[in-house]
This record gives structure tokens, C-alpha cells and sequence, in this order.
């Protein structure tokens, strides 16, 4: 487990339950925060003080990434269905039989995943900056296969994307999230928090777990997800969406428009900031998330 650093209230334990590790505090109805790529479970800290006045919030190194366990096998073990299982798991292990989850990035995919097979652990999903992983493939033209090529990338067989990125993962990694924030460039994020995600993605089996998350995006994911839209499946929960309003353009329309067909029962909203809402832009992120979780939306 990566030293606090102040980031967190003193008040936030470590726990580890199975290869899962992460930390978690506060009281009352149960809150999962699922990270995103390439960070780990520490891109929550400007909001989770605030979340834990009103919930019990756990906020787990998803598998392959940070302290966390990685799955042995092939690509398949990095499905999100299989991560979403193990999180459900993860949380009865708390004692939380139902709970809401708000995810980022690759963490938002867990999520959204979590409510579709688990709708009756998932009382409220949030996801942040992303759409689902079948429209994403779908929408990949010239435009935007050039906005998300790492998506390809990291996809290749192994140990390509391993190799080159391994030769120098810092550069990769301040490159990567520089280039997904609205100001291109790191000011977003405290030194602790970029030192913390430096750390972990400096082991070369963290790449390859990132990676092996990219190959199931590529195949078990996407085939997941076009099962549920063939079979008319959709997110019955309350669910948020937000994105940043200068982040990746999704094309015609905005997310919102893309999620009404996933879901039920969904709003959602332009974040001022690039792709990392919770760490440019905290402040506007908490004013829409918390009154959605908290049910006074």
C-alpha cells in the first residue's frame, strides 16, 4: 500500500481482502470509487473527505493496478464482467450487500458493467468521462482513433505495448494524463498523487496488467456489451454521467445521448475540465455528483 502522504484523512484505514487492497472511511450507506487508467485508487483524494460524511467509502486498487493482485491467465481474466464480480465480492467481504458506485475511466466501465449483471447490488452508478466500451470501438473513425490510439495500442499482443512503454514509464505516463487534461499539463494533479501513480506504473507488471485490461477491452469487453445490446439489456439504476467539456469529443451529440440508450433512468452533465474532472475540477464534480448519490438530485 502506497504511504498516505497526507492525501487522505488519518481517519481512511488500508484494508486487503483476496489481492484486493485500497483504503476506505466514513459511515453510513455504502459508496465503491473505482479509479481509472493509468492511476490507482489515490485520484479520489480531493473528494473523499467530502464523500465520507455522507457514505461509507471504499476505494479499491482495481486487479493490475496499484497494490492490487493480478489476475494469472490470459486477456479474458481483465474482462470487466470478471472485475466486476470480484468488486461484488469485495464488498459483501465489508459487509455491504448493496451499495452506489461512481467510476472513472476504466473504473467507469467496471461500473456500468457491475450494474448490467449485478442490478441488484448497484443502487446508484455514476460514471465519469467515458461511454461504453462497445460505442467507443464503434465510433473508432481516422478522427478519433487518433484522440484514443492508446486503445489499440495497448491492446497488441503482449509483450509489444510491455516493451516500449517499459523503457521509460514515467515519460509515458506524464505524457498520457498530460495530454487528457484541459490545460496539457500536470498542474491538475498534487505532487503526492502523481508521485503515488509514478510509483505504481513503474513496475513492469503493472504495465502489463493496464495492459491485459486494453486486450479484454478489445475482445471480451466489447462482445459483452454487444450481447446486452442485442438482447435489449439495460442499466435499471439511477445513473449519472459526466464528462469533461474539453476532453475527448464523442462525436454527434454528447455522452448523454449515448447512455439513454443504456440506461433507464439517466442525467448527466459538462464538467468544466479535461478528462480527469475529479482532479481539475473537483469542486464542480462534487456539487453535481454528491446531491445524485445522496439521492437529492
Amino acid at each position: 500500500m502506497p504511504e498516505n502522504s497526507g492525501l487522505f484523512p488519518q481517519a481512511f484505514e488500508s484494508f486487503e481482502f483476496h489481492g484486493d487492497r485500497g483504503r476506505m472511511g466514513g459511515s453510513g450507506p455504502a459508496l465503491l470509487l473505482l479509479h481509472g487508467y493509468p492511476q490507482t485508487h489515490v485520484m479520489w483524494h480531493p473528494i473523499a473527505e467530502a464523500l465520507a460524511a455522507h457514505f461509507s467509502v471504499i476505494l479499491p486498487d482495481l486487479p493490475g493496478y496499484g497494490a492490487s493482485d493480478l489476475p494469472e491467465g490470459s486477456a479474458a481474466v481483465m474482462s470487466k464482467r470478471l472485475i466486476a464480480r470480484d468488486m461484488c465480492n469485495l464488498m459483501a467481504d465489508l459487509g455491504h450487500g448493496s451499495f452506489s458506485v461512481c467510476g472513472h475511466d476504466r473504473g467507469g466501465r467496471v461500473a456500468y458493467r457491475m450494474a448490467l449483471d449485478h442490478p441488484d447490488r448497484v443502487q446508484r452508478l455514476a460514471v465519469l468521462d467515458i461511454l461504453p466500451t462497445h460505442d467507443y470501438w464503434q465510433r473508432m473513425d481516422r478522427t478519433f482513433a487518433l484522440e484514443v490510439y492508446h486503445w489499440a495500442f495497448l491492446a497488441q499482443p503482449s509483450p509489444l505495448p510491455e516493451r516500449l512503454i517499459s523503457a521509460d514509464p514515467a515519460f509515458y505516463l506524464d505524457h498520457t494524463m498530460a495530454s487528457w487534461t484541459a490545460r496539457r499539463d500536470l498542474s491538475a494533479f498534487a505532487p503526492a498523487a502523481l508521485a503515488a501513480y509514478r510509483q505504481a506504473f513503474g513496475s513492469e507488471d503493472r504495465v502489463h496488467g493496464a495492459c491485459q485490461d486494453y486486450r479484454a477491452g478489445a475482445t471480451t469487453d466489447f462482445e459483452d456489451d454487444a450481447a446486452d445490446l442485442a438482447a435489449g439489456r439495460q442499466i435499471t439504476a439511477p445513473t449519472l454521467a459526466l464528462w469533461g467539456g474539453h476532453g475527448i469529443a464523442p462525436g454527434a451529440g454528447t455522452p448523454l445521448d449515448v447512455w439513454r440508450r443504456w440506461s433507464t433512468d439517466v442525467r448527466g452533465a459538462a464538467i468544466d475540465g479535461g478528462h480527469f474532472l475529479v482532479e481539475e475540477n473537483p469542486a464542480a464534480t462534487l456539487s453535481v455528483l454528491l446531491p445524485f448519490l445522496t439521492g437529492q438530485a
